[in-house]
Order: structure tokens, then sequence, then C-alpha cells
């Protein structure tokens, strides 16, 4: 009995399936068994209808297909051409030796084509590390899947070719990731020096990257908040190789890599405000990538942060602390990663007009107070830097000198990064308990701020007044020291002082806020 190797993905990792086709017989039938779902139940109609468009003749018996292992759950379409081989080679087409160390993925539409399929780089990462030699994908996901380096890849666009290559009649040169492949996507669309003024909002969004710090834009509509956030990314560091294979693997999974190779710059996510729990966080029946995670080591921009649901904004706060999501279901439970810097943007009140020198407020304070409580405190605590992003005038706007580069930005970032990176590596080789993948201030706990910020007394007493004087909490406070320590880092000194104290305090305006 033959036995084609194929691959299932549970979240961002692949497990081995093994398909094995038996022949028997009675009136002409074909039953696929193993916990398939129903794209899985329906390939039986694609499958029969590939092999007939390419001339084969279908085994006029019962077609008996068995998924193993049997208790995990199979979705999706990509067991179409191994079920498809496996008949062939039931048949005596194909020789079992050419399917050992082989795992085969692939769509096959009605008349053989092999069509592209969501995960192979997970496929490719796992079942590579298994001892798996080669992998037949569609030519498509050909870039992906060669990213890996450690297993062979050979892309083939129809039933045929796959057929003729396995038989020894045809042969099919691996695929090679190099500099003529494609190198993911094309690089940041914007650049800081688009924009004209905003000097004090943009100092805080070059903190907030070199941190990796939560940020939260205040200003009146046409300000300037979505032009700003929309540049975050092009001042973050370049993603390394490790980061770019996690992110990768992500977008695989959810089926946006659109043909693409390895993705080489930060993604940056902006879903609508009428966007569900399932599509921000993740989840479905068989659980997917929401936009939390798919701007994993990238940007979550939230606009019109108020107007999102409640439960939404909610469920965001586990991932801002753990940089983890996990979704539970009764048949199975995935964790997606979902370590990102959130950008977010908000009107001052309901008519957004406040503060706006154009334009006239009518918002009384209560409504003003009703349009602030629909962001709960608990994810306000959770956003490091919060800024007022002021309405210019047109003349403020022709005296405003052009913009300074991404590029020259993203230098002082990597810088402090490094500083970053640095202190935490050492930290990890001395102490069991710090763990490895700490690399941003923003990700301190509070042993690492007792370890890592000393201040000076000066500003020691800043902070003190300051909590006494705005009633900030401890949380707040840890936050303060955070932003801190990053504008240290920025300027390259080991001591907090009470000037980067003073600017860190500057950027809690809603803290702030008279009641």
């Amino acid at each position: 009995m033959p036995v084609v190797h194929s691959a299932a993905v549970v979240g961002i990792t692949a497990r081995p399936v093994a398909v094995e086709v038996s022949l028997r017989g009675g009136l002409p039938r074909m039953t696929i068994v193993g916990l398939p779902d129903t794209a899985v139940r329906e390939s039986k109609e694609r499958v029969i209808s590939a092999i007939v468009q390419s001339r084969f003749f279908l085994p006029q018996e019962v077609i008996i297909v068995n998924l193993a292992p049997a208790d995990l759950k199979k979705e999706g379409a990509a067991f179409d051409l191994p079920i498809a081989l496996g008949i062939l080679a039931a048949a005596g087409l194909i020789p079992v030796e050419s399917l050992q160390d082989t795992v085969v993925l692939g769509e096959l539409s009605l008349n053989g084509e092999v069509r592209p399929v969501r995960g192979v780089l997970p496929v490719a990462l796992d079942m590579g590390s298994r001892g798996f030699r080669r992998l037949i994908v569609p030519e498509a996901n050909a870039p992906e899947a060669a990213v890996v380096g450690r297993i062979e890849v050979f892309p083939v666009r129809h039933l045929l070719q796959a057929f003729y290559f396995l038989r020894g009649d045809d042969t099919i040169s691996p695929f090679r990731y190099g500099p003529g492949s494609p190198e993911g996507r094309s690089p940041a669309r914007w650049d800081m020096a688009d924009v004209r003024g905003h000097a004090y909002v943009k100092r805080a969004l070059e903190v907030a990257a070199a941190g990796g710090h939560n940020v939260l834009m205040v200003g009146p509509p046409g300000s300037g908040k979505t032009m700003l956030a929309q540049r975050v990314a092009s001042i973050l560091p370049p993603m390394t190789r490790e980061e770019a294979i996690e992110v990768t693997r992500v977008h695989s999974v959810a089926g946006c890599l659109d043909g693409q190779g390895l993705v080489t710059t930060r993604p940056l996510r902006s879903p609508h405000h009428s966007i569900s729990v399932a599509g921000l966080i993740g989840g479905g029946t068989y659980p997917r990538p929401g936009e939390a995670s798919l701007a994993h080591h990238g940007v979550l921009f939230l606009d019109e942060l108020p107007e999102f649901p409640r439960s939404a904004l909610e469920v965001l706060r586990q991932p801002m602390e753990t940089g983890v999501v996990t979704i539970a279901r009764a048949a199975t439970s995935v964790t997606y990663p979902a370590r990102f810097m959130l950008v977010a943007a908000m009107n001052p009140c309901p008519c957004g007009h406040y503060g706006n020198p154009l334009r006239a407020c009518r918002c009384t304070p209560t409504q003003m107070h009703r349009y602030l409580q629909r962001i709960s405190g608990p994810l306000l605590d959770r956003i490091d830097i919060q800024v007022e992003v002021p309405m210019l005038v047109p003349e403020e706007i022709d005296r405003a000198p052009d913009g300074e580069p991404s590029a020259r930005i993203r230098e002082r970032v990597v810088q402090a990064r490094t500083v970053q990176w640095r202190r935490f590596r050492v930290e990890a080789e001395v102490s069991e308990e710090t763990s490895s993948n700490v690399f941003c201030n923003a990700q301190m706990t509070p042993a690492h701020l007792d370890r890592f910020c000393p201040m000076s007394p000066d500003a020691r007493r800043l902070v003190r007044s300051a909590m006494r004087h705005w009633s900030l909490s401890a949380r707040a406070f840890h936050r303060v020291l955070k932003v801190a320590r990053t504008i240290a880092d920025l300027e390259g000194t080991d001591t907090i002082e009470a000037r980067h104290v003073a600017e860190a305090i500057q950027y809690r305006i809603l803290d702030r806020r008279p009641e």
C-alpha cells in the first residue's frame, strides 16, 4: 500500500500526515477518512476530475484514502495533490520508493493544474527538521518554501509534471532562493521627510520606536495623525532573518504572501474600526491569525480608537503584555505570536475640534468625559506614550523646515536598540530568570527596572513630585521609567537624569489632563 507524505498546519506549526491509499474490489467509489473537513471531503471530486483530464484511467474499484493520524483534524485543499499521486501509485503507475523522504502539498483544479495553498513555509521548516529531503509544492509557493534552505523544493504546475518527476521521466530543478528570487515586500512607501512640522510628535515617535513603546496620538481631524502613524514602520530597525521568518510564517498561514518569498520589511496593519474580535485577535472554527498576529514584529495602527468595539480592544491587553495570542476551541488550542507595536489615534472630543484653532468645539465637558471613557483604564495604562497632535495653521506649515528623512531617524533608533540588546543579552547570560527574548525597554519587568534604571537624585525627586501632583499609579510610574530609560539610551547615557524623566512625563497627556 503506497504512502504519500504530506502535512497539516496547526497554528504556525506543521504536523506530518501520511496519505494512505488502498484499492479493493467493489462498485467504483472513493472514500476519505481521517477527520477530514468539508474542503478535504470535496477533494475527491477535484482529484477524480484532475486524474481523468490528465488522460489517466481511474481505477474502477473502491478507493479508500486514509489521512493519518486519524485524531488530527485535516482542513484545506492542500491534500489534493498527495491524494491524486497516492491513487496513481496504488494503481502501479508511480514507484513507491520515489515517494520516500518526499512531502507533497497542492490544490488541484478540475483540469489538473496545481494551485497555491496556505502554510507552506511552516511545512518546509518543520518537515525539513524531521529529516525529509524533498518538498513538492505549487509553483507559486516555491519562493516561501525555499527560504528554509534545509529541504529541496521542487515546484510543479500540473499533476502530470509531478507524475513524470516521481517516475524519473522528467527532471525539475530545485528552486533556489537567491538574488533573482522575490525578496518579499517592496520598500516602505512612506517617509518621515514628507511630514512638515510636528517636531515634538516626531520626537515622541522616535522614542517609541527606539524602545518598542506603544503610542496614542490625540488631535483634531486633519492634524496629521494618520500620516505620522503610517510612517512609524519606516523608522523601526530592519528585521533580522529570524524575525523575517517568524513574520513570513504567520503570513503564510494566513495566506497573505501572494507568491512572495521572505517578508523583509516590518508589517503595518491598519484594520477598520468595524473589525470583530475574531478579526482583530484571530479565531474561527479553525483558528486563523488576526490583525494582531499579522502585525507581529511590526506596527498595529488603530485609527479612531474609541470607535472600535470595547470587546475588541480589551482582548488586546493580553498580547500587549505577553506578545502571544492563544485561541482555544473545543477541538484544539493554537498560539500565534503577536509582538507588535501599537500606534493608536483618536480625536480629543466627539466633534473632534477641541483645541483646533480653525474651528470651535461644541462639546460639553460631560460629553468629552464620556468619549474618553470609551477607552478603559487598563488598556490606557499599557500605552507608554500619549501625545497631542495639534492642528497646524497654513502659516506654520509654510514656515516649517523640511522633515528629517526616515533613514536618519532609523540610524538613531538602531543605535538605541543595540544598546538595549547588549544590555539584556548580558543579563540573560548571568541570570536564568531573565528571558533572552527581551530586547526592548518596553518589555522590561519590575526586576529589570530596579537593575537597569538607575536615577540621579534630581530625577528621583522629580518622579516623586510628579506622582504626588498628578496622582500617578505605580503602573504609570513604571511606564514613565521605561520611556525615560529609552530617552537616556538615545543619548547614550547610563544614568537617567531629570531631563529624561521630564520628557517622559510630558508624554503622558491623559494622565496629566484635569478631570
